[in-house]
């Protein structure tokens, strides 16, 4: 007799659960900059075709494929097209590697919130960055000296794997109801961030840079990819989550109106940081005497350096407002970290019989095993090229298969069926022509923009052989999921 699925307790715990898994860090300290480097108000313009034109669709598209297949990527896609379950193994192992540097700047969070309670980071902007680039990393100055291992990264890093653990290991019923507290907890304190960066001196100045349009740029390829690209990555997309997390839904559930919600509430979520972001930027250009633009920074300096320095600034509170930042980054981070698990887990349990809760702790163990590298003084360097590598090649090739193997070998139109027949809002022949021309060649696109971009320049300032080490993982992990669909399983 077959096992019966897991399900959800609920439709709403599916939807936060999604929208967990779509909002991480990333909103807090990609979405704000990348706004206000490209075109500020006018970036929304192409943001919102993006989410449109590709975003929602192919969202539309992996909701469809894991819950009419029952099953997770490997297996659901195999239903799709018996030749296709590599591409779903390959979304598995891609994510399995991502997870484990995620959780390594889930460690940093967890360093900085305990930092917080005492601005242990230090009173003064030098400080600051010492304290990130010297005291908690130790950086080496080179991704081929490893160095020791720094001791509060690595505790940091067994914190988060123990988190990611308890709340998986009683199934999506129990995580269904963790994720009412791990969704609503950040959207209360970053509403609450936003309000109190509104009161500060100088917080319009820093919105003005955020938002005031130059329409100039919409002309540039590179912005219109640097929309795509967010739009992509920011959706949890071509990880195999919203595969498998569609999957615990019964087969006649809805699911345009489910893509609708999560890809808005995300969307809106990042944009809503920005204000919480960038006003308090505007305070700190105010408190120094300079620009925004010489205290905006991007990626990770933005929330373990620019940010922090803001805090020491406040007038009142700096500890408590220092511990709600860090508070909302770790459960911003902790949905997207467990959804980056649950494919593994899953993928194994459907592809060989296994129980689940045998197999979380194994995925568990190994994946706080090979983070331990990324703890070392090295660590830094190595988060941003594989970071680099897995989201601008990796993440990017699978979503292209994905529009493949469904617009051409299933057929477009056979799914859209299948989805209008279960959806409350149906959709037309237009999804067909994005999943099977225009969201290929936007991905198609990006791919080769950034493979010509990369053996022009390399990536960073980082030595040639890092770039070779990059595209040699992505390889790898592909062999690997050949492999691992030759393997014989019980399904």
């Amino acid at each position: 007799m077959a096992k019966t699925r897991e399900r959800w307790g609920s439709r709403s715990s599916f939807v936060f659960a999604a929208i967990g898994a779509a909002i991480g860090l990333g909103n807090v300290w990609r979405f704000p900059y990348i706004t206000y480097q490209n075109g500020g108000g006018a970036f929304l313009i192409p943001y919102l075709i993006a989410l449109i034109t590709a975003g929602i669709p192919l969202m539309i598209l992996e909701y469809a494929v894991g819950q009419k297949a029952q099953s997770s990527p490997p297996t659901a896609l195999k239903t799709i097209w018996k030749k296709s379950e590599w591409i779903g193994w390959f979304a598995v192992v891609l994510v399995f590697v991502l997870a484990t540097y995620y959780a390594t700047i889930m460690s940093w969070c967890v360093n900085y919130f305990y930092q917080s309670f005492t601005l242990g980071w230090g009173n003064t902007p030098r400080a600051v960055e010492t304290f990130f680039n010297q005291t908690l990393l130790a950086k080496s100055g080179s991704p081929g000296i490893l160095g020791g291992i720094q001791l509060p990264v690595l505790i940091g890093l067994a914190v988060t794997w123990l988190l990611i653990y308890l709340c998986l290991f009683k199934g999506v019923k129990t995580l269904g109801k963790i994720v009412y507290f791990t969704v609503g907890i950040p959207w209360l304190i970053l509403i609450i961030m936003v309000i109190r960066g509104l009161t500060l001196p100088g917080a319009m100045e820093g919105l003005n840079f955020y938002l005031t349009p130059d329409f100039s740029v919409l002309l540039q390829p590179k912005v219109w990819l640097a929309a795509y690209g967010q739009i992509f990555f920011t959706l949890s997309l071509a990880m195999g989550t919203l595969i498998v997390y569609a999957s615990y839904l019964p087969r006649n559930s809805d699911i345009t109106v489910n893509a609708f919600i999560t890809s808005l509430a995300n969307c809106g979520t990042a944009f809503l940081a920005g204000f919480a972001v960038f006003s308090t930027l505007g305070y700190l250009a105010s408190a120094m005497g300079v620009t925004v633009p010489e205290v905006t920074t991007s990626g990770l300096g933005l929330a373990f350096v620019t940010y922090p320095t803001a805090i020491n600034l406040l007038p009142v509170a700096s500890r408590l407002f220092g511990a709600l930042f860090f508070l909302l980054l770790i459960t911003l981070g902790i949905d997207s970290a467990f959804s980056q698990i649950e494919p593994v887990v899953g993928s194994i349990a459907d592809k060989w019989g296994f129980n689940k809760r045998k197999v979380l702790p194994l995925v568990v163990l190994t994946g706080f095993i090979v983070g331990i590298p990324y703890t070392t003084k090295a660590g830094f360097y190595w988060v941003d090229i594989i970071d680099h590598f897995v989201c601008t090649y990796g993440l990017t090739l699978i979503g292209f298969l994905e529009c493949i193997v469904i617009g051409y070998f299933f057929k477009a139109s056979r799914i859209r069926e299948y989805i209008n027949s279960v959806s409350d809002v149906r959709i037309g022949p237009w999804w067909d022509v994005f999943i099977k021309i225009v969201t290929p060649i936007v991905l198609g696109v990006s791919l080769i923009y950034e493979l010509i971009k990369l053996i022009q320049k390399g990536y960073g300032n980082y030595p040639v052989w890092t770039a070779f080490s990059g595209i040699g993982l992505i390889i790898l992990l592909i062999v690997l999921s050949f492999i691992l669909s030759r393997k014989r399983g019980n399904l």
